[in-house]
């Protein structure tokens, strides 16, 4: 694929039309609680204004439904970036319409707006074409850096691109593609991949399209006991897809067969519920007592994993290793976490809960690169085509 990115294209004076992934969590005071993926977008708009670009940034929060929500209004957006850039930002009442176009078009060069939450409108995620222009009609330069969205073809990741002018990237969307792709396509050896989460099939596409070119797989969080079951091995209440096992069999036989190292629990955290008030304990080995339900890798297993990780070259990495959003299960991830980190490998952390252990760990500075999107970073990484990127291809 040929992707321009924004230095690369003429955009002084323009009106450039910047998609970003500020989807960010807010607190029960409908506060920011995280502003990672603002903080992402501040290096392709902190050029455009330095290009004196006319800079107008579009982007979707939570889930309203097609719906006007004040819950989900990007106000509380507008004021973090206008904190962080240090510059007044415009924020519409709506994503389009006259009156957004005569603020676009009167606004002095090197100003910036802000849109109003897209998902307002139903016809974003329908990517209606109607709505797809007159999103494009404010519009000289279009620029994506919102990764997050890239696997969704909605109106302002798609449906709009061909209405405007001049298309590109912005430099996160270059990061993400340039790391991504360097796991799949020339990663230095050894290669860990690392996988947890809740579900098998989540990441059925993954592990197939990651078998070969990893040299070792570490398998924990919920998806494990599906894998620790197809083995024969006593799993209690885990969570298990019973569906899944015979996929689970299928992969570690096809890595035996290609000499792939695939490292399974060997002791968990364990409790009869999943909540904070529980009181987990240890088990002496893999099997896991019938009234039980694994809820985090146990020491020896974080121990082993850890010690997998010392002579890694790449290391790709998605998914928590138990239920980390509770604290007595959080343990395995954070550790995991501090092993990445001081590997010295080239490691990618796909988005999600790993990038919130990295942060919680503190050693966020010391991963090469965290992908802004989960979904879009597994779609990526199973080699799928994402369609907010193929449209960018000139």
């Amino acid at each position: 694929m040929t992707i321009k990115y924004i230095d690369d294209l003429p955009i002084a004076e323009k009106r450039v039309f910047i998609r970003v992934d500020f989807n960010v969590a807010l607190d029960d005071a409908g506060e920011i609680a995280d502003d990672t993926r603002i903080r992402a977008a501040l290096p392709t708009i902190s050029y455009a204004l330095e290009q004196k670009a006319k800079v107008i940034l579009a982007s979707h929060l939570g889930r309203p439904k097609g719906q006007v929500n004040p819950k989900y209004s990007m106000k509380p957006v507008g004021i973090r970036l206008a904190e962080l850039l240090n510059v007044d930002v415009l924020l519409t009442e709506d994503c389009i319409g006259d009156a957004v176009k005569k603020l676009a078009t009167d606004m002095p060069s090197g100003q910036l707006m802000l849109l109003e939450n897209l998902r307002f409108h139903k016809e974003e995620e329908a990517n209606d074409e109607v709505f797809a222009k007159k999103l494009a009609s404010v519009a000289e330069v279009y620029i994506n850096d919102a990764f997050g969205t890239a696997h969704r073809a909605h109106a302002s990741t798609v449906g709009m691109v061909p209405f405007v002018p001049v298309r590109g990237a912005g430099f996160l969307m270059r990061s993400e593609i340039a790391y991504l792709s360097k796991v799949l396509t020339n990663p230095e050896k050894p290669f860990v991949a690392i996988l947890g989460g809740a579900k098998v099939s989540d990441k059925i596409g993954v592990i197939e399209n990651l078998l070969s070119r990893i040299d070792r797989l570490l398998i924990g969080g919920g998806m494990a006991y599906t894998f620790l079951k197809a083995r024969g091995i006593e799993i209690g209440r885990s969570l298990v897809e019973e569906e899944k096992i015979h996929f689970a069999k299928r992969i570690l036989d096809r890595a035996e067969t290609r000499g792939i190292t695939v490292l399974l629990p060997i002791d968990h955290v364990i409790a009869s519920e999943a909540t904070s008030s529980a009181k987990p304990s240890i088990t002496p080995d893999s099997s896991i007592p019938p009234e039980a339900m694994g809820l985090d890798i146990g020491p020896k297993t974080r121990l082993r994993f850890v010690q997998e990780l010392q002579d890694a070259k790449t290391i790709f990495w998605n998914g928590p290793m138990g239920v980390f959003e509770v604290p007595s299960f959080a343990e395995g991830t954070i550790e995991l976490a501090l092993g990445v980190a001081n590997s010295g490998a080239i490691s990618v952390i796909g988005g999600g809960d790993s990038v919130a252990a990295v942060n919680r760990a503190g050693v966020a500075d010391k991963i090469t690169h965290m992908s802004t999107g989960g979904g879009a970073s597994l779609e990526f990484i199973e080699g799928k085509e994402l369609p907010g990127i193929k449209i960018l291809d000139v």
